[in-house]
């Protein structure tokens, strides 16, 4: 996370998105720096809009990514009812059902999957 840290202060500041500032922005913060991520970050952001980015990403409601979560979790809670009331099909259907669903919640999106 780091690293999106500082792309975010270069942006800010002003200063062009390069491995140089990138690595002397890290450097300063003390962090242990990794060329290869550096290297992966500044050609991920080289299209991008960063302040587009931002914008987007402010307009996301705070509980977006937890209503996927609740879904699959009530559907988990359908199965498990449904296999407490004895017919055994329902269950498995409902179980793959919350399975398949789970797939969804997390496409791997954005920066924070790359550099975590």
């Amino acid at each position: 996370m780091e690293y999106v840290y500082a792309a975010l202060i270069l942006h800010e500041s002003g200063e062009e998105l390069n491995e140089d500032n990138l690595t002397d922005v890290l450097d300063a913060a003390g962090v242990d720096v990794e060329e290869s991520r550096v290297k992966a970050l500044v050609a991920a952001l080289e299209d991008v809009d960063v302040e587009e980015a931002i914008e987007t990403a402010a307009a996301v409601p705070a509980g977006g990514a937890g209503g996927a979560a609740a879904g699959g979790a009530a559907e988990a809670d359908e199965a498990e009812e449904a296999d407490e009331g004895g017919d055994a099909d329902e269950a498995e259907e409902a179980e793959e059902e919350a399975e398949d669903d789970g797939d969804d919640e997390d496409g791997g999106e954005g920066l924070g999957e790359l550099f975590g």
